[in-house]
Order: C-alpha cells, then sequence, then structure tokens
C-alpha cells in the first residue's frame, strides 16, 4: 500500500467523489465530520494548503483517506477544535499503521481527540474514552418517544408541558428549519462569545478562519453537507437557535445557544424537540449529539458512538517524548488525593491543545 499526502484543495474531483462514495458505503462513517466537503471547507476558511490528505493507494485505486491540519512538528484533526469526529474514511478490510500515515505527513506527532473508537489504526494509542450520545429516530418520532418513555425518561413529556406554559405566558412556539435569517446566524455566535466569556473558556470565535468556516457552511446548499440553523420564536422573539453541520442522513449537533431571559422554559430542548419531529419527513434519520456528559445528551439520546482520545508518533521522536511526558504528569495527579484539584494537569493540557489548534 502506497500513501501519498495531497492538499485538500487539490484533491481532483475523482479524489472527491471516491471518498464521498468510501464514505456512504459505510453508515457508521456517515458523519459529515469525516467528508471530503469538511476538509475542504477548512482548508478554504483557514486559506492555506496546511490542511493534507493522506490518500491510501492499492494499485491503481484509492482505498482511504484522512485529513489533518500539518505543522512544523505536528498535526491535527482538520478543523479542530471543532471538528467532533475524526477517523479513517477507507473501503472495508483496509488496515495502515498509524505511524506509517504521521510519517507520510512530514511530521513527529498526530494528535486527535474524537477518534472513532472502532478505527483499528489508531486504537492501540488511545489514552482515553468519551461517549458521542445519539438519537436515531430511524422508526420515526413517535416511536422514539415511545421508547424514551418506556425508558423512564420524562424529558419530553417535560419539554410538552413548557411549550404549553411559554404559550401562555410570553408567546407561541413558532419553530423554522434551514433558516437563512443572517440575524438569528449572528445571535447563535453572539450568545456563544457570551457564553465563553462567562465561563473563563477560550473564544473560538477570536479567530477568523473560526468565523468565515461557519459563515460559508451557513451559505451552503449543497443536499448532501453543510450548515444548517434551527430557530425558536416565542411569538416575535428569538428563544433559542442551533447551527448544527448536516451530512447525507445525518443532523450534528454543534452550537447551541438560547435566550437566558427565557431559560426556565428550557427552549433549547424544546427546539431539539422540534428538530426530531421536523426529521420525520427529512432524508435525516440521526441527530448526533456529540460527546459531553450532559443530562439533556443523556435523556435525548437511545444510541451511543464511543471516541477516544490520544496520539501517535515514532517512540523517540521528540515531540512524542514531550507528550509522554505530559500525560505521565495527569495520571500522577489524577492519583493523588487532591480532589477537584486532581484533574488541573488534564483541563491545562486540552485548553494549550485548544489555543494551539486555533493558530
Amino acid at each position: 500500500m502506497e500513501i501519498n499526502v495531497v492538499a485538500a484543495q487539490a484533491l481532483s474531483p475523482a479524489q472527491v467523489a471516491r471518498w464521498s462514495h468510501l464514505q456512504a458505503a459505510r453508515p457508521e462513517l456517515g458523519s459529515p465530520f469525516l467528508s471530503p466537503q469538511w476538509a475542504r471547507a477548512v482548508a478554504a476558511a483557514q486559506g492555506d494548503d496546511n490542511v493534507r490528505v493522506a490518500v491510501l493507494n492499492e494499485g491503481a485505486a484509492d482505498v482511504g483517506f484522512i485529513p489533518a491540519r500539518v505543522g512544523r512538528f505536528t498535526a491535527r484533526p482538520a478543523g479542530a477544535p471543532m471538528c467532533d469526529y475524526q477517523g479513517l474514511v477507507a473501503q472495508e478490510g483496509v488496515a495502515v499503521d498509524a505511524r506509517r500515515l504521521v510519517q507520510a505527513f512530514g511530521v513527529q506527532r498526530f494528535d486527535y481527540a474524537e477518534m472513532l473508537e472502532q478505527d483499528a489504526a489508531f486504537a492501540p494509542f488511545a489514552r482515553g474514552r468519551d461517549l458521542s450520545h445519539i438519537v436515531d429516530v430511524g422508526r420515526g418520532y413517535d416511536a422514539y418517544e415511545a421508547e424514551r418513555k418506556a425508558a423512564g425518561v420524562g424529558v419530553l413529556k417535560d419539554a410538552d408541558r413548557k411549550r404549553r406554559k411559554a404559550a401562555r405566558e410570553v408567546g407561541e412556539p413558532v419553530f423554522s428549519a434551514f433558516s437563512r435569517v443572517q440575524g438569528d446566524f449572528d445571535q447563535v455566535v453572539a450568545w456563544k462569545r457570551a457564553q465563553f466569556r462567562a465561563t473563563g473558556q477560550i473564544d473560538i470565535f477570536e479567530t477568523p478562519w473560526t468565523l468565515r468556516l461557519l459563515q460559508d457552511l451557513f451559505e451552503r446548499r449543497e443536499p448532501d453537507f453543510g450548515g444548517v440553523l434551527f430557530t425558536l420564536h416565542f411569538g416575535d422573539k428569538l428563544a433559542a437557535a442551533h447551527f448544527h453541520l448536516h451530512g447525507a442522513d445525518v443532523v450534528h449537533a454543534w452550537f447551541i445557544a438560547h435566550d437566558a431571559a427565557f431559560e426556565r422554559y428550557s427552549p433549547g430542548i424544546l427546539l431539539f424537540q422540534d428538530i426530531l419531529r421536523w426529521m420525520d419527513g427529512a432524508p435525516y434519520s440521526r441527530l448526533d449529539l456529540g460527546a459531553g456528559d450532559y443530562r439533556f445528551k443523556r435523556e435525548l439520546a437511545n444510541a451511543g458512538q464511543g471516541v477516544t482520545q490520544g496520539f501517535v508518533g515514532a517512540p523517540a521522536a521528540p515531540a512524542v517524548l514531550v507528550r509522554k511526558a505530559a500525560y505521565g504528569a495527569i495520571r500522577a495527579a489524577q492519583a493523588l488525593p487532591l480532589g477537584s484539584a486532581s484533574e488541573l494537569p488534564a483541563k491545562a493540557l486540552r485548553r494549550m491543545d485548544r489555543w494551539r489548534a486555533l493558530r
């Protein structure tokens, strides 16, 4: 097997089509974050050729693709820290040594954060695991609602009650899918930036390429890839808005925000409920809520996808040794009886990774 690396924007139409075909042939690879359109959209937003794609070749056939943003010493997933899934999109049965991929990218180390757990190439290098929560409504919303009720989960019943309460007190809830209202899109970004400030997180939108990427995705009209804005108004007031990424049959929850003045009505949950009902008549059967141990994700989800964090590279490479030392410090801290302070090194590493990815 040969591995050739090309800039994402330099992929030929035939390669883009082949990548899409390989993805469509395997439902577990259906996330829009694993598509060629995602890698190329990120490359266009970042305005350079550092988003590159390792293309696996057997004979004359392209049998696998994986993109990365390549730096001087390290590589990371294309679009990180906004890329919620990573993985090798390949023909069934294709195997590759992850260290060969790192070597092909011309770096010492590849860091990843949401690698598909079943990705055999990267599984040996995982240093942690999360669960991405998924809502499967392939049998329809009514069947899904009955399933949640049978499981003893009351989130949808509570949503119905709060919807009636909102209608009485502030205005009839009005749902919109694939909204093209620029002002509502801008409000999502404003709400998220306020949330970042309030919680002391890095504001990802201070980096210009992130806003360029979102705006491009918002303006797309492709049937199998792009951004989708869902909104919920109470009367004429915007109560909640979600900007998600969609593929051919998957919607991936991405940026979720609401007006704090309507907090008591849980407008974000009401909007998720509207989206799931809307999916009954749409070509989408799965709403992926992403990783994160949040109550609303646990209660809405009826399926899951394991994802892993880790790094891979030549064992003696300086960049690999530095990363090993960082993980060693994390393990040592977590083994000490320091309470919440035990998690500080892990949080610091995640924050540093987020900062580096945005540069």
